[in-house]
């Protein structure tokens, strides 16, 4: 379904379970996880299937952000974090939703890493998925060398220095396969995806370039989880130590994946979902 979040933009939204649901004598709300899907110029198919296991702990709520997916289209000057990022705002109060956990995942996590900068009080719960903070091209170079030679690290180099649709179908081609250390659980899962090519090309020529999210996660007012894979190319280890360093200590949280790459649901689902499943219920 298509959800007005006001100023004329519909989101696609997919609701997975109930809200309330029978418990004795009385009816209990269970939490809203909203999960935010990578890219940008992805959709959320990607959390599907695996995400539905969360859905006896709470109500999942899926969407494609402004101007991807199955969400109308928007012009470029919405392209940005901070569109993005209020839109979460937006779209709880179309739908009702009061202190969501919030999870994003890879530029899901840029978005909600900008969620927490400019609405600190408004989630219940951050999760940050194999994100980082800033471009890093350094870290990711010497990480895509690590996992695939020389050849990954110039074609890492080029893309994200020179983002183009000739550098990044060269770039996707020759290490998608390095972003995880495990085959696909799901093969066919990409080919489901809705790309859009433009919006990622645009993002990485301008925003990406100077990303800066490390400051305003001292805002934060709720507890939040980093979850990193420890051989994840594109959004390095060390990134994710910066962004866990940068939340309050009362706040944050750190789960390390060794062994696993971008997405440790995808890569090590038995380790991850207990520690999502964790979270969620504490």
């Amino acid at each position: 379904m298509k959800i007005d979040i006001g100023g004329g933009v519909r989101l696609f939204v997919d609701v997975e379970g109930p809200g309330l649901v029978p418990d004795g004598p009385r009816m209990r709300e269970k939490p809203t996880l909203i999960c935010m899907h990578g890219g940008p110029g992805f959709d959320h198919s990607a959390f599907k299937p695996a995400f539905s296991q969360l859905g006896d702990l709470a109500q999942i709520v899926y969407y494609d952000h402004r101007g991807h997916g199955r969400s109308d289209a928007r012009p470029s000057d919405e392209w940005t974090l901070d569109h993005w990022a209020d839109d979460i705002v937006r779209l709880c109060d179309a739908l009702g939703i009061e202190k969501p956990i919030v999870l994003g995942q890879s530029f899901g996590g840029f978005v909600a890493q900008r969620y927490i900068a400019r609405h600190p009080a408004h989630a219940s719960k951050v999760v940050l998925s194999s994100t980082s903070h800033h471009m890093g091209l350094d870290r990711k170079l010497a990480a895509f060398e690590r996992r695939g030679g020389p050849q990954a690290r110039a074609l890492a180099e080029a893309f994200w220095s020179r983002p183009s649709k000739a550098t990044f179908e060269a770039y996707w081609a020759g290490v998608r396969h390095l972003y995880n250390t495990k085959p696909a659980a799901d093969p066919e899962a990409g080919s489901r995806t809705l790309m859009n090519l433009d919006i990622l090309l645009h993002f990485v020529a301008g925003e990406k370039q100077d990303l800066g999210l490390l400051q305003g996660l001292a805002k934060a007012q709720c507890p939040v989880l980093v979850m990193v894979g420890e051989d994840d190319p594109v959004c390095p280890l060390e990134d994710a130590l910066d962004i866990h360093a940068a939340i309050p200590a009362q706040w944050r949280q750190l789960a390390r994946f060794p062994g696993v790459g971008h997405g440790a649901w995808r890569d090590d689902p038995a380790a991850a979902f207990p520690v999502l499943r964790r979270f969620i219920a504490e």
